[in-house]
């Protein structure tokens, strides 16, 4: 794993990328791999006596499972000795293999596994480091888990119930939705069966201003919603309320914008999930993740057809598990803070971390004086103190 643009100076040990792959095996339902896939990690490049350098910084993560591959999976010259011509539904199995031609489904499934995403829980744990500095704080709650979920008015955990989140079997921060989800992971592990859920991941302290509403592929939300959807089997991601948002009439679908002379601009709500036309404004970011149901079951049941002799068979076994929901929230986290993290960088910029607070400083000290975010005269008023203050988003521009 290699991550670009990181400035100079912020401190990273290879037990912060530990803890952080440590947390993407919990959770009721997975299988019995977790307790045995244990993630080695060596800090390669880009990092000298516990700080960044400036330069990429490159991660090996080492899967202990890996010898048992090294002959089946070799780079070098032969052929596998089991050849998999039997595509699993649900998976990338069958589509790669008539994209890439390949006879092996192996050839596909090993890359597009979702083993994948110990990398990007790596590269998160930096971009969450990074956005540690500049105050922002990500965390991920497991709302919904098969049919089992929270009620939408439960409390929401704040940066400081990390571990009390973690604590729980599903990672869910209400105890009466977590004890509805373990009986629904145990229900559906009895018949061989798998289960999908939501994780809503919270960013508390994003600053205003990331994101962009003059470029198409800079919005925030846009930005967001990609990345999040890349995580293996999510089909489906929210910002704020959006498909609530969507049956209501527009004067109940938005968030008021009031004034406090200590906290400056405030909303009573935040229908909009902090972002408001593909910028953050300031307010609590909200995404939730809608995963799938693992597509490999412990009874298979799915039905298949072999791709060399045309006959229909069911779906292979291979280990699973009934759900991961509580995992994958911690994957969505990470996808968030690279988001984020990429977002912040391109607005303050800096080439070491001291450089990039202070520019963060500087901005949001700035906030309330600015022509864009003054109250503004009424037009024609060229009072005193006019030239100083109008620019082109001001009244008077």
């Amino acid at each position: 794993m290699i991550v670009e643009g990181l400035p100079a100076g912020l401190p990273v040990e290879a037990s912060d990328i530990a803890a952080e792959l440590a947390r993407r095996r919990l959770g009721y339902g997975r299988g019995p791999r977790m307790r045995f896939e244990a993630d080695e990690i060596s800090l390669v490049g880009g990092i000298r006596h516990g700080r960044t350098l400036g330069s990429p910084v490159a991660v090996e993560i080492a899967n202990t499972e890996w010898p048992k591959w090294t002959e089946e999976m070799s780079p070098e010259p032969g052929a596998p000795t089991k050849v998999l011509t039997q595509p699993r539904p649900g998976h990338a199995d069958l589509p790669g293999m008539l994209k890439y031609g390949f006879e092996d489904a192996r050839d596909v499934l090993e890359r597009a596994s979702a083993r994948e995403t110990a990398a990007r829980v790596a590269a998160g744990t930096l971009a969450k480091l990074l956005l540690t500095h500049l105050g922002v704080s990500i965390l991920s709650h497991i709302v919904a888990l098969g049919e089992a979920t929270v009620p939408a008015d439960s409390p929401r955990p704040g940066p400081a119930d990390l571990d009390k989140v973690d604590e729980s079997a599903v990672r869910c921060f209400d105890p009466a939705g977590e004890k509805a989800m373990v009986a629904a992971v145990k229900a559906a592990a009895k018949v061989g069966d798998s289960l999908g859920g939501v994780a809503e991941v919270l960013a508390y302290g994003v600053p205003v201003g990331l994101g962009s509403h003059v470029h198409w592929d800079r919005k925030l939300d846009a930005n967001l919603a990609q990345a999040l959807m890349s995580i293996q089997a999510v089909k489906g991601v929210e910002i704020g309320e959006g498909w609530d948002n969507a049956a209501r009439r527009g004067s109940d679908a938005h968030d008021a914008i009031h004034y406090d002379d200590a906290e400056g601009y405030v909303r009573p709500t935040d229908r909009a999930g902090g972002i408001e036309g593909g910028i953050s404004n300031g307010a609590l970011l909200v995404a939730r993740v809608a995963m799938k149901p693992l597509a490999t079951l412990n009874r298979p049941v799915l039905e298949t057809v072999d791709v060399v002799t045309k006959e229909s068979t069911v779906s292979f076994r291979e280990r699973t598990d009934v759900t991961a929901v509580p995992a994958m929230g911690v994957v969505a986290e990470s996808m968030t803070a690279l988001v984020l993290a990429t977002e912040a960088l391109r607005k303050f910029g800096g080439d070491s971390l001291a450089e990039v607070v202070r520019n963060r400083d500087g901005f949001v000290a700035s906030l309330g004086t600015t022509p864009s975010s003054a109250v503004g005269r009424p037009p024609g008023d060229e009072g005193a103190g006019a030239a100083s203050t109008a620019g082109p988003d001001s009244a008077t521009g």
